[in-house]
């Protein structure tokens, strides 16, 4: 990323940014959220271990995602202590302060000094690691603030070069397109979610202006490296689910891939996609889920930076268009029109596909300077901008709230269960049953154990897909050949294990059962199980 040269100073506040947001993880714990549990355990030791051809479903649809993102935190906690480990995605984390203080640095034009002008870039920074969302998320797994560090990085490039890229050398303006669109295809690469902000990047790249060549130009280089990021980190494991399921995203879109595997449904969480309730809701959502969390997510929060940032860039937006903005910007106007490019066609992609808050807490992050940028155009004196911008600001800070997940102490190994003792485990097979996640368990069992998730949010017993009929096949010559057979379910879901079972003609020795607990949370149930007569 091509910068204004930074001074010590300017480097020391980066890194000790950097190094608090370590610390503040190490002092939150471990994650102990859902998806964790679930899958961002699970998913890297079944790829390292190769037990794609062993497990089935173990993480519900998740045992299918693209592992890669999962790795380097993985073998982190698995290869040096836990606080090492939460230390290292602390940092990753907090290295968002470093696209978002140079673009604040770069774009201001508050009419103050140098050493202000910087000042108001670190408050600003500082101020978009805060969202309520954001906060929640540091230390934990969803990885929305990591990709959030790739896609900021890119749109970083486009703000710090835009006069090069604008009227530029072609050949340069190309090469730096195609760097922010590496970075910014990277990111969907790493996890599909991050589609969205790949179709707001192709909008910033026609905000930089310019005659339609140098758009062109910026257009095709920049989607080139966005299509090789993309197929770098996502290429090699589409390919590997086509070859194993027929479906490369299996098992979404399976309604149009057809894998006999699963259901011909689309497997997608489609509960918050408002495209399909009044236009009313659609226009407002952003109000309607800064009212009610639940609206627009899982995880609780309380911020109304979005929402606001939303109806100042929709005013300012148009009284730019009837030409009765302030004549004196508080942010460069070149740098507005890419992050209102950026912001618009990003938030109407997310909102048409997922709609699932968590996935644009990348917006609490630019939030601030949409803000100013917006409210910067407004046709109103200066200082009157200037008050106006601080109170949104302690309104923001006053009224945020974040509902902080739960966390495990810090100990090593990183994953622990209180398993019963395993007498035969060359010869035992373990299946699971309910939609409680247990993938971080199955890490745990002896290499040699086979686990199948026989029913939960991807499979049922009775669903009729082949990956039913093959595990139904598998369970019965497991017994047949005189091996093992348990069960893992969560304790207070032994109903719904029982259910199961019947459908696959077994049976649970009550009295053998044994609880167990692990280093993370949740209470589990051990049982044998045996062929009904």
């Amino acid at each position: 990323m091509t910068a204004p040269r930074l001074t010590a100073r300017e480097y020391a506040f980066l890194g000790l940014g950097i190094l608090f947001w370590a610390a503040f993880v190490i002092m939150l714990g471990k994650d102990t959220s859902w998806d964790f549990r679930n899958y961002h355990w699970y998913a890297p030791y079944a790829l390292l271990n190769h037990r794609m051809g062993i497990d089935v479903a173990v993480a519900h649809q998740a045992s299918y995602y693209n592992p890669y993102l999962d790795i380097p935190f993985y073998w982190l906690a698995t290869h040096t202590r836990a606080w090492i480990a939460l230390g290292v995605l602390g940092a990753v984390q907090g290295a968002i302060i470093v696209p978002l203080y140079l673009m604040g640095r770069s774009a201001l034009r508050m009419g103050l000094d140098d050493g202000d002008q910087k000042t108001m870039a670190g408050a600003l920074a500082l101020f978009g690691q805060v969202g309520a969302l954001t906060l929640t998320e540091f230390g934990a797994t969803y990885y929305d603030n990591v990709m959030a560090l790739f896609v900021l990085t890119g749109l970083a490039i486009l703000v710090l070069n835009r006069e090069t890229l604008r009227a530029g050398p072609p050949v340069k303006a190309a090469a730096l397109a195609a760097a922010a669109g590496l970075v910014t295809g990277m990111a969907m690469g790493l996890k599909l979610p991050e589609m969205p902000f790949c179709v707001g990047f192709a909008g910033a790249l026609l905000a930089l202006g310019g005659n339609w060549k140098q758009q062109l130009v910026r257009l095709l280089a920049g989607g080139v490296g966005g299509m090789i990021g993309f197929l770098v980190f996502s290429g090699p494991w589409m390919l590997y689910m086509y070859q194993l399921t027929g479906n490369p995203l299996f098992p979404y879109f399976n309604e149009y891939w057809k894998s006999p595997l699963a259901l011909a449904a689309p497997y997608r969480d489609l509960r918050f996609v408002p495209t399909f309730r009044p236009w009313w809701q659609q226009l407002f959502f952003p109000v309607l889920f800064t009212i009610d969390w639940h609206v627009a997510d899982d995880l609780g929060f309380q911020d109304i930076r979005v929402m606001l940032a939303y109806l100042l860039v929709i005013a300012a937006g148009a009284i730019w268009i009837v030409r009765r903005q302030a004549r004196d910007a508080l942010l460069d106007k070149r740098v507005t029109a890419v992050l209102f490019a950026f912001s618009a066609l990003a938030y109407f992609e997310w909102l048409r596909t997922f709609a699932i808050y968590r996935y644009i807490i990348l917006f609490e992050m630019i939030a601030p300077l949409l803000i100013v940028g917006a409210v910067g155009l407004l046709p109103l004196a200066r200082k009157t901008r200037y008050l106006a911008l601080a109170a949104l600001g302690a309104c923001c800070l006053l009224t945020a709230r974040s509902d902080f997940l739960e966390r495990a102490p810090i100990e090593d190994p990183y994953i622990q269960t209180a398993l019963p003792p395993i007498p035969r485990p060359d010869k035992t097979m373990v299946v699971m049953t309910g939609d409680a996640p247990m993938g971080f368990i199955a890490t745990t069992l002896p290499p040699q154990i086979a686990v199948l998730r026989i029913d939960g949010w991807m499979v049922q017993p009775r669903d009729g897909t082949r990956m039913t009929k093959d595990m139904m096949r598998r369970v019965a010559r497991h017994l047949a050949g005189g091996g093992d057979l348990y069960l893992i379910a969560d304790a207070a879901d032994m109903g719904r294990a029982h259910d199961a079972l019947a459908d696959y003609h077994l049976a649970i020795r009550w009295s053998e059962c044994q609880q167990f607990d692990t280093n993370l949370i949740g209470t589990y149930q051990w049982c044998p199980l045996s062929k009904k007569p």
